[in-house]
């Protein structure tokens, strides 16, 4: 291991650690951006495999082989949407185009992981990895070319099934659901290292991420937190409410009190935490499911946030498997009750999900782990040029199809900037 002070660090030192390593098959790059956030963000972490020989693909597999991967690495992976289907008796048979693993994780051959004044080099010959990462050139940044993008739900078709949600809210089928939608456009040349760059400068968050399997790719811009464990406290942070940061600094406020003050936003947030709570008692200690903030908000780029936190104590020898199947996926992103939601959503949506709504993440040594919510993301496949993003907002009753329409448009803001087009 090679400690590198980062005061001896060139400014673009990061720029060149990911380009150098999105040259490997499994990539995985973590960035908190030093934002605000209740109990942090990610830890900045870089991690590459050439192979991956033995990875999970389910989740018994994946406590058997985090049981007996005894290593220094920490261990990257992400979980698709549809794990849900490994947990409860769900199917998923709308259009793919991305195609992902349902579940993949792998042991690093070599990670880089910053501390508070320094870059630790964890490698076979670390000194020689980091004249490696310093020489690595970087290409002179291009504007995409991004053809005009297709909705894969047309608007009217969308506004539509807003009013047959409110209908199904109307006839107590669910209190909530989340209705997503997809953005996308084929055969498109893209650079991911530059648009990671492009979409991290536009909308810097403390759940940003890259990552690489194969010829898949994923660029994330997220802010919300699904599930992290640090001993034994499982913690999760469901985002529900949003609203566009104001131009002024008295504007901005008044757009922050609109959203603290919505019967509307407050109810929806209320609900998910409710589920969330639901959801970690079943592994929770009894008595120790607890909600240390209600209606936070938080501000981000481009938007203000409404962030709730809910945490439980859990016995020492529970898997992260267990976890999962007791929390996944993130209620923010399906409804209450959350299988009739995740039902509905195969009705009502087009696109299979596949990483969005799912997650990604890390495993330290110690058995903790951190793991995010895939929103505000771009997804690649460079052997096809497949590029596709989705967004949703949470629909109930009190529901207006146009003004949700707008609240996804929103979401998709720094997306459409980076990409440079428009919908």
């Amino acid at each position: 291991m090679l400690s590198v002070p980062l005061s001896d660090l060139p400014i673009d030192f990061r720029a060149r650690a990911l380009r150098w390593a999105a040259g490997f098959a499994h990539c995985a790059y973590f960035e908190p951006n030093e934002l605000p956030y209740p109990g942090g963000g990610f830890r900045r972490l870089l991690a590459v495999a050439r192979h991956a020989p033995t990875t999970p693909a389910t989740l018994p597999e994946l406590n058997e082989w985090l049981a007996r991967a005894a290593t220094a690495a920490p261990r990257c992976g992400f979980i698709t949407y549809d794990v849900k289907n490994e947990i409860e008796a769900l199917h998923s048979r709308n259009e793919a185009g991305l195609s992902w693993p349902h579940l993949h994780f792998f042991q690093p051959d070599i990670w880089l992981t910053w501390q508070e004044d320094a870059v630790e080099i964890h490698a076979p010959q670390p000194a020689d990895l980091y004249q490696q990462i310093l020489a690595t050139p970087l290409p002179a940044s291009v504007a995409p070319q991004v053809p005009a993008l297709r909705p894969r739900m047309l608007r009217p078709a969308y506004l539509g099934a807003v009013e047959a949600i409110r209908e199904d809210i109307l006839n107590g089928e669910v209190y909530e659901l989340n209705l997503c939608q997809e953005f996308y456009a084929e055969n498109v040349p893209l650079d991911p290292v530059d648009m990671f760059w492009r979409l991290n400068a536009a909308s810097p968050t403390p759940f940003a991420g890259f990552y690489r399997h194969h010829d898949h790719f994923l660029l994330c811009a997220s802010p919300e937190r699904f599930l992290r464990r640090q001993g034994s406290t499982l913690l999760s942070q469901p985002i529900k409410g949003t609203i566009r940061r104001g131009p002024t600094v008295a504007q901005d406020e008044q757009q922050r009190q609109t959203l603290l003050h919505d019967e509307k936003e407050r109810a929806e947030n209320l609900m998910i935490v409710d589920l969330v709570r639901n959801d970690l008692a079943r592994v929770a200690q009894p008595g120790t499911v607890q909600v240390p903030e209600l209606f936070g908000l938080y501000p981000f780029r481009h938007v203000w946030q409404m962030i709730s936190t809910v945490q439980a104590q859990v016995r020492a020898d529970l898997g992260m498997a267990e976890a999962l199947r007791a929390t996944f996926p993130m209620g923010s992103m399906t409804g209450a009750p959350k299988v009739r939601a995740m039902q509905l959503i195969e009705e009502y949506e087009y696109s299979r999900r596949g990483l969005y709504s799912g997650s990604i993440g890390y495993v330290l040594p110690s058995g903790d782990f951190d793991l995010n919510v895939v929103i505000r993301s771009l997804q690649y496949r460079a052997d096809t040029g497949y590029l596709s993003f989705q967004v949703g907002s949470a629909i109930t009753y009190d529901s207006v199809p146009e003004r949700e329409y707008e609240e996804c448009l929103l979401k998709a803001q720094a997306l459409l900037e980076v990409l440079q087009v428009k919908l």
